[in-house]
């Protein structure tokens, strides 16, 4: 093995068995075992994104080739996916629309650090509110805050998840669970 290998954090490849192996079961949202196939496809993408985060961190990539590397794992995970069976497509849709802040707070956080001192509950409040107005420029910008403090090493309490009504926060908060399960746990989760 070359020392001078770069080191790869996701490829399509891995994306594309995890679409195979969602295309080629049975899923029921209201099945545990459904839940966690998708569950588990979100937190290794999530995985994918922490590893290209310590990598910056810790000076082994720097931030042009972080940002590099962020942008192809976002256009491997969130390009549009067909399956025959709608109801999965739209399952999948709701992974991805989970992960778009995992990713730009990533990003943000490579190129500007974290966003202030405040709590992430103030942020995840605010882009509620947000939401509400139909802002939904302006809540994605609050949970990408929150998304950058918490790869600061803040807590996110999932328990603000129960007041919020469902839509796009609840689904973004979501995204932003999965981060912090990869940052306190960065194993791999396996494909089979």
């Amino acid at each position: 093995m070359s020392d001078e290998a770069p080191e790869t954090f996701y490829s399509a490849e891995r994306w594309q068995n995890w679409l195979t192996r969602v295309e080629e079961e049975e899923l029921d949202p209201d099945n545990e075992d459904s839940a966690r196939l998708l569950i588990n496809l979100q937190d290794d993408a999530a995985i994918a994104i922490v590893k290209v985060i310590s990598a910056f961190d810790e000076g082994r990539i720097d931030e042009d080739r972080a940002v590099e590397e962020l942008t192809e794992i976002r256009e491997i995970v969130l390009q549009e996916v067909e399956f025959e069976d709608e109801e999965k497509t739209i399952l999948i849709d709701g992974v991805q629309t989970s992960l778009v802040p995992v990713f730009y707070a990533a990003e943000e956080y490579i190129v500007a650090g974290a966003s202030g001192k405040e709590p992430v509950s103030e942020f995840i409040t605010a882009a509620a509110d947000a939401e509400a107005q139909e802002e939904l420029d302006a809540a994605l910008g609050y949970i990408v805050q929150a998304g950058t403090l918490i790869i600061d090493g803040e807590e996110l309490d999932m328990s603000i998840a129960e007041e919020l009504e469902y839509g796009l926060v609840a689904e973004w908060l979501n995204g932003l669970d999965s981060l912090q399960s990869a940052l306190s746990d960065p194993e791999v989760v396996e494909e089979d």
